[in-house]
């Protein structure tokens, strides 16, 4: 009787599992067929078993998680003076920034202008004198950029 009782629930249990499941459940079976030169065959798709001789080897069952539920008002909602406030905000670290990369420019410039001034006795070499000016160069050449992109940023904030 115990027997039975475990042999119905194996054939019966994955049917009870799915009927308590969501939409989402998907049962893969793999079965293993003999193709006409004795050769197995492994295959879920059940097309491939007609004609052949097949047995079940493995029934999974694949769960998919439901979508968790949107609620349309689950966000707060900004108002307007909020909106204005935190613009505001923005604009003023901007104009900041943008200030302190101008100070930073014009101390860049001026530590090219007495570089290039600066002629040493050990520079014959044209070379020499670009290669020393060149970290110079590329600072103020990396100020000028950083405050072409913060007028950018500050013109977008207009829009």
């Amino acid at each position: 009787m115990h027997r039975k009782l475990a042999r119905a629930f194996l054939i019966l249990g994955p049917s009870l599992i799915l009927a308590a499941m969501p939409a989402r459940a998907q049962v893969t079976e793999i079965y293993k067929c003999y193709d006409e030169n004795g050769r197995p065959l492994y295959t879920s798709d059940k097309r491939d078993t007609r004609g052949k001789k097949c047995e079940l080897v493995s029934r999974e069952i694949n769960v998919v998680p439901a979508p968790p539920s949107r609620k349309a008002g689950g966000f707060p909602k900004e108002s307007a003076t909020d909106r204005a406030n935190a613009k505001g905000r923005q604009r003023e670290i901007l104009e900041k920034e943008l200030t302190s990369e101008q100070q930073l420019l014009a101390k860049a410039q001026k530590e090219l202008a007495e570089q290039e001034s600066i002629r040493t006795g050990d520079e014959r070499n044209y070379a020499r004198v670009l290669e020393r000016l060149q970290p110079f160069k590329d600072s103020v050449e990396t100020h000028q950029k950083n405050i072409e992109a913060l007028k950018r940023e500050l013109s977008n904030l207009y829009r």
